[in-house]
């Protein structure tokens, strides 16, 4: 049958690939891929022969009327991102936008997301969170910062290992010290790591150690 499908990808280790996933990767016509070399190595590791197309957040603008087209010709499609589930702070919305805007329908597999192992690990009440993702670089920051810091759930953001300290700095800031978080690092790989404290401890830890890998940030509510 014709239709999207959003097939999550491991965020470390290759096993944690379903069973699912691998079949409907096999079984149709096109996998958009954001990183067709990164994806590559996944469909190798799981003998699947590849029909990849690349789908990322510069050209999604473009190929997304062109990949509902395609669906609508009878091409069944999937669409994958580096890690974890397309559309969760990763390319795929405008395309999902398009298939429903047109009919074509759009099935996502259950399957890896960072954020879920980190908010679970951490310690921190899990029962209601709020998602935030990745802050804004320059423009909105404060203004989100400002925001988050009102909030009684906890909360939880992806950051690069490059702008770690400089984000606990901040939230520390305007959060509070004291405001326990977690950072989880390398998740579900082999060096894997949740480091709890306060926030101020936490930026003094990765001042003095850098830290390398994809980071999860959890916070405290209010």
């Amino acid at each position: 049958m014709s239709q999207l499908y959003l097939v999550p990808t491991p965020v470390g280790n290759l096993e944690d690939m379903t069973f699912r996933g691998v079949r409907i990767l096999k079984e149709v016509s096109l996998i958009l891929a954001e990183d067709t070399r990164k994806t590559g190595l996944l469909l190798k590791h799981y003998n699947i022969e590849g029909k990849m197309f690349s789908h990322h957040q510069h050209n999604e603008h473009q190929t997304a009327e062109l990949i509902a087209r395609r669906i609508e010709m009878g091409e069944s499609v999937a669409l994958v991102t580096d890690a974890g589930t397309p559309g969760i702070s990763d390319p795929g919305y405008l395309l999902i936008r398009t298939c429903i805007e047109k009919g074509i329908k759009v099935e996502c597999l259950p399957g890896p997301t960072a954020f879920i192992p980190a908010i679970v690990s951490s310690g921190l009440p899990c029962d209601r969170f709020y998602f935030e993702g990745f802050l804004p670089h320059k423009k909105g920051r404060n203004t989100r910062l400002n925001y988050l810091s009102q909030l009684d759930q906890t909360i939880i953001l992806y950051e690069s290992p490059f702008r770690l300290v400089k984000t606990l700095i901040q939230l520390a800031e305007v959060l509070g010290e004291d405001r326990q978080a977690c950072v989880s690092r390398e998740i579900s790989k082999i060096y894997e790591e949740h480091k709890r404290g306060t926030l101020s401890e936490l930026a003094i830890h990765y001042g003095l150690h850098e830290p390398k890998g994809e980071i999860v940030i959890s916070v405290s509510g209010k």
